[in-house]
């Protein structure tokens, strides 16, 4: 079995799941019927530096609301994947979008529609509040939950992996 830390070496893009990742799992509904989620502004930071670091990345969800999309396109991701059905399909269209080999991908997801995605990939991670099925499988478990900066965590420690953090271009926004 590889090493964890090696592995990180490896990595040339990025898969996220939406709810449970970048957010607590919190819905809150408004009476309108609009719907709200917490995100960790870290989280965001990370993604827009690994983007600037040339690292494409996806966000495969079942979530369909607009201001998802909304979010990530402000931060840079154009492979943004909403009410997705099947995340296989998803995930082999960015594959062969951006013509990547999937062990060189990097996954994190927190329940069981990851499942089968995560075993897909070269590296599977989870936050520390996953879906014990989903911790079965991850490689990395993160210290942080879902929207308390789990994605900034391993964003953070492939790219100082790669040493690619933390140089000149992590000054500006």
């Amino acid at each position: 079995m590889s090493n964890f830390k090696e592995d990180l070496r490896k990595i040339k893009a990025f898969v996220f799941d939406f709810d449970g990742v970048f957010t607590d799992g919190s819905l809150y509904i408004f009476p309108d019927g609009e719907q709200v989620r917490s995100m960790n502004i870290k989280d965001g930071y990370a993604v827009q530096f690994a983007i600037k670091k040339d690292f494409p990345i996806a966000i495969i969800s079942g979530a369909s609301c607009g201001f998802v999309a909304s979010r990530f396109k402000g931060l840079g991701v154009n492979d943004i994947y909403l009410h997705s059905r099947n995340k296989m399909n998803d995930l082999n269209d960015f594959i062969a979008k951006r013509k990547l080999n999937p062990d060189n991908i990097l996954y994190m997801g927190d329940d069981l529609p990851d499942y089968e995605v995560m075993k897909h990939v070269g590296v599977a991670t989870c936050p520390a509040d996953a879906a014990i099925e989903i911790k079965s499988i991850s490689k990395y478990i993160s210290n942080y939950d879902g929207g308390k900066g789990c994605v900034r965590d391993v964003i953070e420690q492939v790219l100082r992996a790669q040493k690619k953090w933390n140089d000149v271009d992590a000054f500006n926004w």
